[in-house]
């Protein structure tokens, strides 16, 4: 397994539509750690830590978004780190507020 870790922030219509339950379920889905959150920017921001192919996958949907949302854009910033015994910074998926 390869550990990774994206930091991502999606702009567009992404707050008030439930993006941020829609990350927690799908991060909860795919055994994520990490969080997200909504930005003063009206965009949203999460870091999602993980298996390398979980992590990604959790980034496509992202993409997608709930049924309410419009995703305009996506940065991701990704960072890997495939030492054995690595542990994610975090013990579960939250929504900050």
């Amino acid at each position: 397994m390869e550990y990774m870790r994206a930091r991502i922030k999606v702009e567009g219509l992404v707050q008030g539509v439930g993006y941020r339950a829609y990350a927690a379920e799908i991060a909860a889905r795919l055994g994520l750690n990490g969080w997200v959150r909504n930005l003063l920017d009206g965009s949203v921001e999460a870091l999602l830590e993980g298996d390398e192919k979980m992590v990604q996958q959790a980034i496509t949907a992202c993409r997608i978004g709930p049924p309410r949302a419009k995703v305009e854009h996506i940065s991701i910033d990704i960072s890997r780190n495939d030492i054995p015994g690595t542990t994610p910074e975090f013990e579960r998926f939250t929504i900050r507020y």
